[in-house]
């Protein structure tokens, strides 16, 4: 598979070297949005067959740390990853069959993202998950 050089360059400028079990991991996260680590081991055993599940995860949790991929953690549902970071966007979660999509923070006011109080913390981002039934779930359950 061809990778796009800029994939190679965030890895580059977060300081991490490019391997290409990374490289397979970071281009997968980028076409599967909010996969989980086994979605994302299948993709990347597709052009690297012998890749470990260890290397996989590994590589997960370095691309994590490293601000490069993000982990969300729904309620009740594997960790899934995605490659949008940067901002603090949300996330709605089907109820039925777990399928997850980003929603844009709110603009204006938004009272929920605001603590009324730190209690001493250094509070770094708020984090909003909506739950519902996604548009397939509700057409399977109205027939």
């Amino acid at each position: 598979m061809v990778h796009p050089p800029d994939l190679q360059q965030l890895l580059r400028a977060a300081g991490l070297r490019v391997t290409r079990p990374r490289l397979e991991v970071l281009t997968a996260v980028h076409a599967h949005p909010h996969a989980e680590a086994g979605a994302i081991l299948a993709a990347v055993r597709e052009p690297l067959p012998s890749v470990s599940h260890q290397a996989v995860y590994d590589s997960l949790h370095t691309l994590t740390d490293a601000g490069l991929v993000r982990a969300i953690r729904p309620a009740g549902s594997a960790t899934r990853y995605e490659a949008r970071v940067g901002d603090n966007h949300h996330h709605v979660v089907c109820r039925t069959c777990g399928a997850v999509a980003d929603v844009d923070c709110a603009v204006g006011d938004t009272p929920c993202l605001t603590a009324s109080s730190d209690h001493g913390f250094a509070i770094e981002e708020a984090e909003v998950v909506y739950w519902g039934t996604c548009p397939d779930c509700a057409a399977r359950a109205s027939a």
